[in-house]
């Protein structure tokens, strides 16, 4: 399901919910507004998978190949320039029910003196992914975690931090990026991976397997958020 760009009351949902990403990554990115509660059914253990900096001409392609495999959805914050480069890739992220969000084009942390230069890119990256994969693209994932609330108005756009970071980039240690995740999985958690590093493909694959035997169900984070 996708949130349309037109209805108030959606995006009042949205926005909603939006700022609970926001509070739940609290220590990556400052955030002043009120809480809200985001819980699934008793019985539900439901887990999202991101992956930022994409889409990578060969590891993307691998881990698109393993999600299919295990019947797994994720999501992917790609980069405009990336995507320029590799668009066959975005489609089937697309095809395949993979959520498509915003990264910037060029990875621009926001600053203070370069506001509209990092809408600029929003805008030119959400008119990118439109065109490739038919849909209105209203999630981002601001690098560094540094956002401006005004956006969510000026572009209807919603940003998605995460509640679990293995630092997978930094790291060729498989193992490492494993344990970490596991030892801080829990119902409603959005796990940050980057698909351009073979580790982390590797990884993401022994992640899904071991949380599926636990109980996990790996949806998108708009399905985790409107569920």
């Amino acid at each position: 399901m996708r949130i349309g760009i037109h209805g108030t009351a959606v995006r009042k949902r949205a926005a909603v919910l939006a700022a609970f990403f926001l509070l739940c990554a609290a220590g990556v990115a400052e955030y002043r507004g009120q809480a809200a509660a985001v819980s699934g059914p008793a019985d539900s253990k439901k887990i999202a998978l991101t992956f930022d900096d994409g889409p990578h001409p060969y590891y993307t392609e691998q881990l698109l190949d393993g999600l299919k495999e295990r019947g797994v959805k994720a999501t992917f914050f790609v980069l405009g320039k990336h995507a320029q480069q590799y668009p066959e890739l975005v489609k089937r992220m697309s095809e395949e029910g993979h959520l498509v969000g915003n990264h910037t084009y060029s990875h621009i942390q926001l600053g203070q003196d370069n506001h509209e230069k990092f809408k600029q890119e929003l805008i030119k990256t959400n008119q990118l992914l439109k065109e490739l994969t038919g849909q209105e693209i209203q999630y981002v994932r601001p690098p560094y975690g540094t956002w401006d609330k005004r956006f969510e108005q000026e572009l209807n756009m919603f940003p998605v931090l995460w509640t679990i970071d293995p630092l997978d980039w930094s790291s060729r240690n498989v193992e490492n990026i494993v344990r970490k995740v596991e030892s801080k999985a829990k119902e409603n958690a959005i796990i940050l991976m980057h698909d351009e590093y073979k580790t982390t493909v590797t990884a993401a694959f022994r992640i899904i397997d071991e949380l599926q035997t636990q109980g996990y169900e790996f949806v998108t984070v708009e399905e985790l958020l409107l569920d």
